[in-house]
């Protein structure tokens, strides 16, 4: 099977953090030191990913086109997708039909952010077929879709905000998916809501026995940034752990060049072309360190 390609979507008005979103996109707005799309975009390129579709409304594309351009100065492809009318998660498969051309699809939700050793570059490398979602322990389940599984680990179900969860175990917004994916969604009716549920999409493919959970546990943080006090905590969490470190989390340059998708002299003439500040001091003391 050819390698998945990657969507972002990056829809929605987030009028959860009005009045930030009155003028850019919730995935414009900053975390910590960088905008919280390169999280994503960060996510996908640790998969090994390189071709990336990034869906927005009409009236937030451009400003995600003019921060990331065409993705070849990190040695990646990025194209980019309206989304005229939000009419599901699920929607972004259609939209993506030619995009994909038969290839694939890992899908990470523009504001779903991960830390820690995910180890997504192995999965996708050994993925062939079906569909392979994530668990996360939480301690609100009913705010989230839920997965039941069974005593020896089989999934039994897969509930949308439930009011009674049957377990603890929540389903973040990261979703790979084989080939089939995009006949398996022109096989969905939109729900009461009006919208292509991706939940109602996994339990296709769960009824077909081509569903996989992997439980992401407690090495791995995903970081809500739905509130103005959720994007303040995940902007906290990455300013903790890179004042400790010293390294930075989801930096597009650095990720592209230890992966090989750009050379010694591509990252050397991207470091140049950045402006003076913390963040290009960062990169040229990688290019010392390493030297």
């Amino acid at each position: 099977m050819t390698t998945p390609k990657g969507i972002i979507l990056a829809g929605g008005a987030g009028t959860r953090l009005y009045p930030v979103t009155a003028v850019a996109s919730k995935q414009l707005q900053p975390v910590y030191d960088k905008p919280m799309i390169y999280y994503t975009l960060a996510s996908l390129m640790l998969a090994g990913i390189r071709e990336v579709l990034i869906i927005s409304t009409p009236h937030d594309l451009p400003r995600f086109e003019s921060l990331l351009g065409d993705g070849s100065r990190w040695g990646m492809r990025l194209v980019y997708q309206a989304q005229p009318k939000p009419e599901g998660i699920a929607q972004a498969f259609l939209l993506a039909e030619t995009f994909l051309a038969g290839a694939g699809a890992l899908l990470i939700l523009g504001d779903n952010l991960f830390y820690g050793k995910m180890h997504l570059d192995a999965l996708v490398r050994e993925f062939t077929e079906g569909a392979v979602i994530f668990g996360y322990p939480v301690r609100d389940p009913e705010n989230y879709g839920v997965v039941e599984f069974a005593p020896d680990g089989r999934v039994l179900s897969l509930e949308e905000k439930p009011a009674k969860p049957k377990s603890q175990c929540a389903i973040p917004g990261l979703y790979l998916y084989d080939h089939h994916v995009v006949a398996m969604t022109k096989r969905l009716k939109p729900s009461a809501r009006g919208e292509l549920e991706i939940t109602d999409l996994n339990r296709l493919y769960l009824q077909a026995d081509k569903l996989r959970v992997v439980r992401l546990g407690r090495g791995i943080a995903w970081l809500d940034t739905g509130s103005p006090a959720n994007l303040l905590e995940a902007s906290m969490f990455i300013h903790t752990i890179e004042a400790r470190q010293g390294f930075k989390i989801a930096c597009p340059e650095e990720i592209a060049w230890r992966r090989g998708f750009i050379t010694d002299d591509q990252f050397k003439t991207l470091i140049a072309s950045i402006p003076k500040s913390s963040y290009r001091e960062y990169l040229e003391r990688l290019t010392r360190d390493e030297a």
